[in-house]
Protein backbone atom coordinates (compact mmCIF):
# COMPACT_ATOMS: atom_id res chain seq x y z
CA UNK A 1 0.00 0.00 0.00
CA UNK A 2 3.12 2.39 0.36
CA UNK A 3 4.38 4.77 -2.40
CA UNK A 4 7.34 5.01 -3.51
CA UNK A 5 10.10 5.01 -0.61
CA UNK A 6 14.00 5.74 -0.41
CA UNK A 7 15.41 3.21 2.23
CA UNK A 8 13.13 0.41 1.32
CA UNK A 9 15.61 -2.08 2.82
CA UNK A 10 15.08 -0.66 6.20
CA UNK A 11 11.38 -0.19 5.97
CA UNK A 12 11.37 -4.17 4.78
CA UNK A 13 12.21 -5.13 8.25
CA UNK A 14 9.54 -3.26 10.30
CA UNK A 15 6.11 -5.13 11.21
CA UNK A 16 3.28 -5.57 9.59
CA UNK A 17 1.47 -1.74 9.03
CA UNK A 18 -1.43 -3.18 10.03
CA UNK A 19 -0.42 -4.35 13.04
CA UNK A 20 1.33 -1.04 14.07
CA UNK A 21 -1.44 1.14 13.35
CA UNK A 22 -3.63 -0.80 16.35
CA UNK A 23 -7.04 -0.42 16.47
CA UNK A 24 -9.25 1.63 13.79
CA UNK A 25 -12.49 2.95 14.65
CA UNK A 26 -15.67 3.59 12.54
CA UNK A 27 -14.82 7.06 12.27
CA UNK A 28 -11.09 6.12 11.23
CA UNK A 29 -12.23 4.55 8.48
CA UNK A 30 -14.30 6.93 7.30
CA UNK A 31 -11.20 9.13 6.86
CA UNK A 32 -8.99 6.47 5.68
CA UNK A 33 -11.65 5.71 2.80
CA UNK A 34 -11.83 9.31 1.83
CA UNK A 35 -8.22 10.35 2.16
CA UNK A 36 -6.52 7.37 0.74
CA UNK A 37 -7.90 7.62 -2.77
CA UNK A 38 -7.94 11.45 -3.28
CA UNK A 39 -4.19 11.60 -1.89
CA UNK A 40 -3.53 8.87 -4.12
CA UNK A 41 -5.15 10.80 -7.05
CA UNK A 42 -3.64 13.63 -6.27
CA UNK A 43 0.21 13.19 -5.42
CA UNK A 44 3.16 11.07 -6.34
CA UNK A 45 4.25 10.38 -2.96
CA UNK A 46 8.09 9.90 -2.57
CA UNK A 47 9.72 9.42 0.93
CA UNK A 48 12.81 9.70 1.93
CA UNK A 49 14.11 8.12 5.18
CA UNK A 50 10.43 7.28 5.92
CA UNK A 51 11.75 4.32 8.28
CA UNK A 52 12.50 6.93 10.84
CA UNK A 53 9.38 7.24 12.12
CA UNK A 54 8.83 4.79 15.16
CA UNK A 55 6.27 2.14 14.69
CA UNK A 56 5.06 2.09 18.45
CA UNK A 57 5.29 5.15 21.10
CA UNK A 58 5.07 8.99 21.45
CA UNK A 59 5.93 10.80 18.35
CA UNK A 60 6.01 14.41 17.83
CA UNK A 61 6.20 14.88 14.04
CA UNK A 62 7.23 18.91 13.29
CA UNK A 63 6.33 20.23 9.29
CA UNK A 64 6.66 22.95 7.51
CA UNK A 65 3.22 24.08 5.93
CA UNK A 66 2.99 25.08 2.14
CA UNK A 67 -0.69 24.35 1.38
CA UNK A 68 -4.11 23.71 2.77
CA UNK A 69 -4.04 20.27 1.28
CA UNK A 70 -1.03 19.23 3.55
CA UNK A 71 -2.74 17.31 5.52
CA UNK A 72 -3.85 14.78 2.81
CA UNK A 73 -0.73 13.95 1.91
CA UNK A 74 0.97 13.88 5.75
CA UNK A 75 -1.46 11.80 6.70
CA UNK A 76 -0.60 9.02 3.95
CA UNK A 77 3.11 9.61 4.92
CA UNK A 78 2.18 8.51 8.42
CA UNK A 79 -0.61 6.01 7.24
CA UNK A 80 1.75 4.07 4.99
CA UNK A 81 4.61 3.75 7.94
CA UNK A 82 2.42 2.18 10.10
CA UNK A 83 1.16 4.51 12.05
CA UNK A 84 -1.96 6.75 12.80
CA UNK A 85 -1.62 10.58 12.59
CA UNK A 86 -3.74 12.87 15.04
CA UNK A 87 -3.68 16.58 13.55
CA UNK A 88 -3.50 19.70 15.04
CA UNK A 89 -6.27 21.45 12.95
CA UNK A 90 -8.14 24.73 13.39
CA UNK A 91 -11.64 24.54 15.02
CA UNK A 92 -13.42 25.75 11.99
CA UNK A 93 -12.88 22.29 10.18
CA UNK A 94 -14.83 20.53 13.03
CA UNK A 95 -18.13 21.71 12.18
CA UNK A 96 -21.19 19.32 11.19
CA UNK A 97 -20.99 15.93 10.54
CA UNK A 98 -17.57 16.00 8.87
CA UNK A 99 -16.54 17.65 12.58
CA UNK A 100 -18.07 15.00 14.57
CA UNK A 101 -15.93 12.18 12.59
CA UNK A 102 -12.66 13.86 12.81
CA UNK A 103 -13.15 14.22 16.59
CA UNK A 104 -13.92 10.79 16.93
CA UNK A 105 -11.09 9.88 14.79
CA UNK A 106 -8.91 11.69 17.40
CA UNK A 107 -8.19 14.98 15.78
CA UNK A 108 -7.12 17.79 17.37
CA UNK A 109 -9.00 21.05 16.83
CA UNK A 110 -7.33 24.63 18.01
CA UNK A 111 -9.64 27.59 19.45
CA UNK A 112 -7.12 29.94 17.85
CA UNK A 113 -6.65 33.28 19.05
CA UNK A 114 -8.49 32.45 22.10
CA UNK A 115 -7.56 31.34 25.79
CA UNK A 116 -9.27 27.87 24.85
CA UNK A 117 -6.38 27.44 22.58
CA UNK A 118 -4.16 26.10 26.08
CA UNK A 119 -6.58 22.92 26.12
CA UNK A 120 -5.60 22.03 22.26
CA UNK A 121 -1.66 21.57 23.89
CA UNK A 122 -3.38 19.71 26.66
CA UNK A 123 -5.14 17.31 24.25
CA UNK A 124 -2.26 16.74 22.14
CA UNK A 125 0.12 16.27 25.48
CA UNK A 126 -2.80 13.26 26.55
CA UNK A 127 -1.88 11.80 22.87
CA UNK A 128 1.57 11.71 23.36
CA UNK A 129 1.42 10.57 26.60
CA UNK A 130 -1.04 7.40 25.59
CA UNK A 131 1.70 6.71 22.74
CA UNK A 132 -0.19 8.38 19.64
CA UNK A 133 1.54 10.40 17.08
CA UNK A 134 0.57 13.67 16.63
CA UNK A 135 1.27 16.34 13.45
CA UNK A 136 2.02 19.60 14.46
CA UNK A 137 2.74 22.60 11.84
CA UNK A 138 4.58 24.86 14.09
CA UNK A 139 3.69 28.12 11.68
CA UNK A 140 0.27 27.99 12.33
CA UNK A 141 -0.54 28.84 8.75
CA UNK A 142 0.90 27.78 5.07
CA UNK A 143 3.66 30.09 4.66
CA UNK A 144 3.81 33.84 3.51
CA UNK A 145 7.34 33.48 2.39
CA UNK A 146 7.15 34.19 -1.26
CA UNK A 147 9.75 31.28 -2.17
CA UNK A 148 7.57 29.06 0.24
CA UNK A 149 10.63 28.74 2.64
CA UNK A 150 9.17 28.00 6.55
CA UNK A 151 8.25 31.09 8.49
CA UNK A 152 8.89 32.36 12.17
CA UNK A 153 7.08 29.41 14.20
CA UNK A 154 4.85 29.60 17.41
CA UNK A 155 5.87 27.55 20.29
CA UNK A 156 3.78 25.16 20.94
CA UNK A 157 5.46 22.42 19.05
CA UNK A 158 8.07 22.95 21.50
CA UNK A 159 6.26 23.07 24.24
CA UNK A 160 4.85 19.32 23.91
CA UNK A 161 8.42 18.77 23.16
CA UNK A 162 9.70 19.52 26.13
CA UNK A 163 6.91 18.35 28.15
CA UNK A 164 6.55 14.75 26.81
CA UNK A 165 8.99 11.92 26.10
CA UNK A 166 7.94 11.90 22.84
CA UNK A 167 9.77 10.99 19.91
CA UNK A 168 10.30 15.02 17.78
CA UNK A 169 11.13 14.23 13.79
CA UNK A 170 11.80 17.25 12.28
CA UNK A 171 9.70 17.02 8.49
CA UNK A 172 9.95 18.63 5.10
CA UNK A 173 7.64 18.53 2.50
CA UNK A 174 7.49 19.89 -1.14
CA UNK A 175 5.21 19.61 -3.57
CA UNK A 176 1.38 20.07 -2.17
CA UNK A 177 1.79 24.03 -2.88
CA UNK A 178 1.77 22.81 -6.81
CA UNK A 179 -2.02 21.53 -6.47
CA UNK A 180 -3.36 24.36 -4.23
CA UNK A 181 -1.40 27.55 -4.53
CA UNK A 182 -2.50 29.06 -1.43
CA UNK A 183 -0.88 32.76 -2.74
CA UNK A 184 -2.59 33.05 -5.63
CA UNK A 185 -5.70 31.29 -3.98
CA UNK A 186 -5.41 29.04 -7.05
CA UNK A 187 -6.55 25.25 -7.18
CA UNK A 188 -4.41 23.13 -10.33
CA UNK A 189 -6.46 19.88 -10.49
CA UNK A 190 -3.25 17.85 -11.78
CA UNK A 191 -2.75 14.34 -11.48
CA UNK A 192 -0.30 13.04 -9.55
CA UNK A 193 2.12 16.10 -8.75
CA UNK A 194 5.56 14.78 -7.76
CA UNK A 195 5.09 15.32 -3.71
CA UNK A 196 8.56 14.68 -1.40
CA UNK A 197 9.09 13.85 2.28
CA UNK A 198 12.10 14.01 4.14
CA UNK A 199 12.14 12.65 7.77
CA UNK A 200 14.77 13.70 9.67
CA UNK A 201 16.64 12.39 12.71
CA UNK A 202 15.35 12.62 16.13
CA UNK A 203 15.84 15.68 17.59
CA UNK A 204 18.00 15.43 21.37
CA UNK A 205 16.32 17.28 23.87
CA UNK A 206 17.25 14.85 26.32
CA UNK A 207 18.99 17.90 28.05
CA UNK A 208 16.53 20.33 28.01
CA UNK A 209 14.07 18.21 28.98
CA UNK A 210 15.94 17.15 32.35
CA UNK A 211 16.50 21.24 33.29
CA UNK A 212 12.11 20.84 32.75
CA UNK A 213 11.84 18.33 35.05
CA UNK A 214 14.62 19.72 37.13
CA UNK A 215 12.36 22.94 37.53
CA UNK A 216 13.40 25.39 34.69
CA UNK A 217 10.63 27.40 34.04
CA UNK A 218 9.04 26.87 30.33
CA UNK A 219 10.03 30.47 29.96
CA UNK A 220 9.77 31.95 26.05
CA UNK A 221 13.49 31.97 25.92
CA UNK A 222 13.47 28.08 26.51
CA UNK A 223 10.38 28.04 24.17
CA UNK A 224 11.72 29.97 21.36
CA UNK A 225 15.32 28.18 21.37
CA UNK A 226 13.86 24.95 20.87
CA UNK A 227 11.34 26.09 18.07
CA UNK A 228 14.08 27.36 16.39
CA UNK A 229 16.10 24.54 16.43
CA UNK A 230 12.79 22.28 15.02
CA UNK A 231 12.39 24.35 12.50
CA UNK A 232 16.18 25.34 11.22
CA UNK A 233 15.97 21.26 11.12
CA UNK A 234 13.00 21.51 8.90
CA UNK A 235 14.39 24.22 6.72
CA UNK A 236 17.56 22.40 6.29
CA UNK A 237 15.76 19.11 5.46
CA UNK A 238 13.73 21.56 2.95
CA UNK A 239 16.60 22.53 1.22
CA UNK A 240 17.93 19.57 0.43
CA UNK A 241 14.58 18.48 -0.91
CA UNK A 242 14.48 22.00 -3.34
CA UNK A 243 18.37 21.13 -3.59
CA UNK A 244 19.16 24.92 -3.34
CA UNK A 245 20.53 26.65 -0.17
CA UNK A 246 17.77 28.05 2.46
CA UNK A 247 17.62 31.77 3.59
CA UNK A 248 19.80 32.62 6.31
CA UNK A 249 16.63 33.76 8.65
CA UNK A 250 12.81 32.93 8.74
CA UNK A 251 10.18 34.89 7.23
CA UNK A 252 8.39 36.90 9.95
CA UNK A 253 4.83 35.67 9.52
CA UNK A 254 1.55 36.99 9.26
CA UNK A 255 0.00 37.45 12.51
CA UNK A 256 -1.58 37.92 15.70
CA UNK A 257 -0.02 35.92 19.04
CA UNK A 258 -1.68 33.20 20.00
CA UNK A 259 -2.17 32.13 23.65
CA UNK A 260 0.56 29.54 24.52
CA UNK A 261 2.01 29.61 21.24
CA UNK A 262 -0.66 26.81 19.85
CA UNK A 263 -0.42 26.53 16.26
CA UNK A 264 -3.31 25.86 14.26
CA UNK A 265 -3.45 24.05 10.73
CA UNK A 266 -4.64 25.56 7.95
CA UNK A 267 -6.40 22.05 6.75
Amino acid sequence: MTEQSAGGRAAARRPGRWATRGPISSALWLCILVIYPVSALLFRLRYRHGGRIPVRGPVLLVVNHLSVLDPLACARLVFDHGRIPHFLAKEAVFQGLAGTILRAAGQIPVARYSSAARGSLDAAKEDLRAGGLVVIYPEGSVTRDSDWWPMRARTGAAHLALTTDAVVLPVAQWGPQRVHDYHAKKLHLRVRTPTDYLVGKPIDLSARRAEVRGGRPLDGKLLREVTDLMMSRVRDQLAELREEPAPATFHPGPGRDRPGGVPGSAA
